[in-house]
């Protein structure tokens, strides 16, 4: 299952690929918002982020204008590694080097083709562990610091 989120930047988006989830038949669970009046998206982004860290969801799509702030709310739950991707080589590696998590989208800055694709490459592309995996683990274990 994939948790969504968004705020009003990322409203339009957000309802785009839930579009294309349900084409291709993928679960997820929409955290909100569920309109384009202004929100703040820490409120959002909180709860989806602590459904893919708790393993409620396998991963995670947050969505604002820019996808900086809403990627910066997600990461701050203990076990999520959300990336900012506005192409499919960033979503391939964030998934193949980093094994993120989460995957943050701007609404204002990425169109609903290329959101699809970058969303595409993301769900599909698996964690290749081995080097990458020993820095990962790194990573996470500054949260414990």
């Amino acid at each position: 299952m994939i948790a969504l989120a968004s705020d009003h930047g990322g409203f339009d988006l957000k309802q785009h690929i839930i579009g294309y989830l349900e084409a291709n038949g993928i679960d997820y669970r929409d955290f909100g918002c569920y309109d384009t009046n202004s929100c703040d998206y820490p409120d959002f982004a909180a709860p989806a982020a602590r459904a893919v860290a708790t393993g409620e969801c396998e991963r995670g799509i947050v969505i604002c204008t820019t996808g900086i702030g809403i990627s910066m709310a997600a990461n701050k739950i203990h076990g999520v590694r959300c990336a900012l991707c506005n192409d499919p080589l960033s979503a391939e590696l964030t998934r193949r080097h980093n094994n993120a998590n989460m995957l943050a989208l701007g609404g204002g800055f990425t169109g609903p083709a290329l959101a699809e694709r970058i969303v595409e490459v993301f769900l599909n592309t698996e964690f290749e562990g081995g080097r990458h995996e020993r820095r990962v683990n790194k990573v996470m274990a500054l949260e414990e610091e």
